[in-house]
């Protein structure tokens, strides 16, 4: 009897510690507006043209096209505090005011973002989504710290384009 016990227990100890702890997975959307048409807002979102506004922690490295150009499949990496992301624009359709990025930090999360412009008279309207998935269960903070950030994402890229146009003229 004391053999079957022992061994429910172990069997019971060792049942917790291999189940999966869940990923967490987490969408955040924000809307902001630009105050130029269009076709003179979208490039502001390309990983180029944002060099101009995301400030100095935003420092593309293309590993393609070279030259750097801002262009759909384009590959480049982004320091992300002591980890390096590797981004992949996966569509930039101007025409449409359709950019999509997705970016992997290995052993941590993936995140997907999405950006929608529209034009709003003589601005337009950018409605910008991040979908964020950890990758491990170390992830999950990772996940949860950024997802925070994302919840007041748009004020701060609303600032920094009323900024930088602010400047221009």
């Amino acid at each position: 009897m004391k053999t079957a016990i022992l061994f429910c227990a172990l069997a019971a100890g060792a049942a917790a510690q291999t189940a999966p702890e869940p990923l967490m997975h987490t969408s955040t959307t924000f809307e902001l507006n630009v105050a130029l048409p269009l076709a003179q807002a979208v490039p502001l979102f390309g990983p180029e043209g944002e060099r101009a506004w995301a400030g100095k922690h935003w420092d593309p490295q293309f590993l393609w096209p070279q030259p750097a150009r801002d262009q759909q499949g384009a590959v480049f990496t982004i320091h992300h505090g002591p980890f390096t992301a590797v981004w992949v624009n996966t569509a930039f359709d101007a025409a449409a005011g359709h950019l999509q990025y997705v970016y992997v930090i290995p052993e941590i999360m993936a995140t997907t973002i999405d950006l929608h412009l529209r034009p709003d008279g003589a601005s337009t309207h950018v409605t910008v989504t991040y979908t964020r998935t950890a990758l491990t269960p170390e992830g999950n903070q990772h996940v949860a710290a950024m997802t925070e950030g994302d919840r007041t994402a748009g004020s701060d890229w609303q600032k920094a384009l009323d900024t930088l146009l602010a400047s221009r003229r």
